[in-house]
């Protein structure tokens, strides 16, 4: 079988302080790109609106048509274009419900374009229309199935494994969630359906990367007759190395692909699973590893200081 890096000999869990300062840093980071920013930017699946892409057979100024649709009764529109300005991707907040007998949006974006531009054209690509209503449902129902999924992951490893390690590993999860969100507010991007089931793919992913480690060293454990320690646990990081390398390398090949290959529709996905990717294998040595590490310690010292404080009464 073809293997990375065997036999290596890497001092994992010393780095395990600057890891934690690293992670702090970054989730600090994105809070106030957050707060700067006066909250994410919610896509049109949860903020409610119009999501078209129109294909002109004629370049258009991104703000001549900025100002038709503006006179059309658009203002405030999103506008991007592409293709050298024949393609464009225009996003409209909070239309409401359609009342019926009125045109649709897409027809009446294209109609207040044309009457600034005489005798323009143009094939839409895509039409999404959301209302305020369904993008609240649909609020609630991303956040709940984040919640639950990471419920499911504590409950899963706490049965299969100790408390310390379902704690290590729910903790490296909601450090994968969170670093997706700060690059999603670092890049400016808007928060979409496409997101969260990234954030949900990556959570699986990551948690399976977590426990083949922590399957070592339930392993390297047996026998020992006492806690785990800092060199057990990076004896079983460097042993399944190879296998983590491997697997984040075929993933992060494939999700390229998919980021500037895949077109509009998987972007949102395919840039959540490149973050949550990298992150993801990151937490798995430094934050869940980590972590059972570090509560592990910090029980066999007050298991120490018990015995001590007992052996003293009985003098």
């Amino acid at each position: 079988m073809f293997q990375l890096l065997v036999g290596s000999r890497v001092p994992f869990m010393r780095c395990r302080n600057y890891a934690y300062v690293l992670s702090g840093l970054l989730i600090v980071a994105g809070l106030a790109s957050v707060l700067i920013k006066g909250g994410f930017r919610l896509g049109v699946d949860f903020a409610g609106g119009v999501l078209v892409e129109y294909r002109f057979d004629q370049v258009v100024q991104t703000d001549e048509l900025r100002s038709a649709l503006s006179e059309g009764g658009f203002a405030g529109a999103e506008i991007q274009a592409s293709e050298g300005g024949r393609t464009f991707l225009i996003r409209i907040r909070s239309e409401g419900e359609r009342i019926a007998g009125e045109a649709a949006p897409s027809e009446r974006i294209l109609q207040a374009a044309q009457k600034r531009i005489p005798g323009l054209g143009g094939d839409l690509l895509r039409e999404e229309v959301v209302g305020p209503r369904v993008g609240r449902e649909l609020r609630g129902k991303a956040f709940w199935a984040v919640l639950l999924a990471l419920l499911g992951i504590l409950i899963y490893v706490g049965v299969s494994y100790e408390f310390k390690y379902a704690f290590g590993g729910v903790v490296a999860l909601g450090h994968d969630v969170m670093a997706v969100l700060a690059f999603i507010s670092f890049a400016n991007k808007e928060i979409t359906i496409a997101i969260f089931a990234g954030v949900l793919t990556i959570a699986g992913y990551s948690i399976n990367d977590t426990i083949v480690i922590f399957d070592r060293i339930r392993e390297r454990t047996k026998g020992l007759g006492r806690p785990p320690d800092a060199e057990v646990f990076d004896l079983a990081i460097n042993q399944t190395l190879s296998r983590t390398i491997i697997t984040a390398l075929t993933v992060l090949f494939t999700v390229e692909v998919l980021y500037f290959m895949g077109g509009e529709v998987i972007h949102d996905f395919a840039f959540a699973m490149l973050v949550g990717t990298v992150s993801g294998t990151y937490s798995t040595v430094f934050i869940a590893s980590a972590i059972a590490l570090s509560i592990s310690n910090a029980n066999e010292r007050r298991k120490t200081a018990r015995q001590a404080q007992a052996a003293r009464l009985k003098t």
